[in-house]
């Protein structure tokens, strides 16, 4: 006999319900392995791949093209363009997750502020467009060439051309996040879980902490992968331009600098970071779409 009185099986978590829907985008997955792989390239592929070099090595290694002891080949200086990207993939990454956060946690604040009380929201949309009038590139040429030797002064140049170049496309890529969570904060305080806490007494903080920042980590998230993608690239332009990191410090958009003018005659030198930007840029974009069905409950169910 069969028990009449079992338990009826347990609904799947969300987290699970997401994953499922995740994977069945075909673009979301192929994106999520290449950027895995990226990411393990750039992390541990420096601990894997070292060779050791001594300056009579490097002075007759220069202009080598792709072989056993440098599968990329050496640059106009003998260094091991493989261990090159190796490096420069590293700081492009960071460039892009540190600049993406500044950026997310600016625009949530801006669009939080501006959807939930009404006397601010005219003054920071104003405030977002005029960011959005404001012409991206030459902003940032003139903070990079206005503050990089003041910063590199007193912090190093390495570790001031970080600073300045994450925090410059940081504050001027928030706008697309603060519209989106002003939207998503109009509407939701207007549900009834909402008023139910005003009607009770609850402050503003509470509020906005407990019920409306939980409802907008979806497109948050959604538009943190995509603000990576768009960091990367910024940060590539600005190398590209040679206003970027120094020299000895790897990114590639730094790679794609140098190898400009050996272009014509080792091609190689500009195809494998350029290749290595746009697998990172389509993989980022393909996850974000994914990430944008999977967070959707209305897509989610079906």
């Amino acid at each position: 006999m069969t028990d009449a009185t079992s338990a009826p099986p347990k609904p799947a978590s969300p987290t699970r319900e997401i994953w499922q829907q995740f994977r069945t985008h075909k673009g979301a997955l192929f994106g999520l392995i290449v950027l895995s792989l990226l990411i393990l390239f750039v992390v541990i592929g420096p601990m894997l791949w070292d060779p050791p070099q001594r300056l009579s090595d490097t002075i007759r290694m220069k202009n080598q093209g792709p072989s056993l002891k440098a599968p990329f080949g050496t640059d106009q200086l003998g260094r091991d363009l493989l261990l090159r990207m190796m490096l420069a993939g590293r700081v492009s990454l960071a460039v892009g997750l540190v600049a993406m956060v500044i950026a997310i946690v600016f625009g949530t604040l801006i669009g939080i502020l501006a959807g939930y009380f009404r006397r601010l929201d005219g003054p920071l949309m104003r405030l977002t467009d005029m960011f959005l009038a404001l012409p991206l590139i030459p902003l940032l040429l003139v903070m990079v060439m206005l503050f990089r030797d003041k910063i590199a002064s007193l912090i190093g140049p390495e570790l001031g051309a970080f600073l300045l170049i994450v925090f410059a496309i940081g504050i001027t890529s928030w706008m697309a996040t603060a519209r989106i969570v002003r939207g998503e904060v109009l509407t939701l305080k207007e549900r009834e879980y909402v008023l139910a806490a005003r009607s009770i007494g609850a402050r503003p903080s509470r509020i906005i902490r407990r019920h409306i920042l939980p409802n907008v980590v979806s497109p948050v998230m959604v538009a943190a992968t995509l603000g990576v993608a768009e960091a990367i690239i910024t940060e590539s332009v600005l190398s590209f331009l040679g206003l970027g990191f120094p020299p000895d410090f790897p990114t590639w958009g730094r790679l794609l600098y140098d190898g400009l003018q050996y272009m014509q005659v080792y091609p190689e030198r500009v195809i494998w970071p350029g290749l290595a930007i746009s697998l990172t840029v389509l993989s980022v974009n393909y996850i974000g779409d994914g990430l944008r069905d999977a967070l959707d409950p209305r897509i989610r169910g079906r």
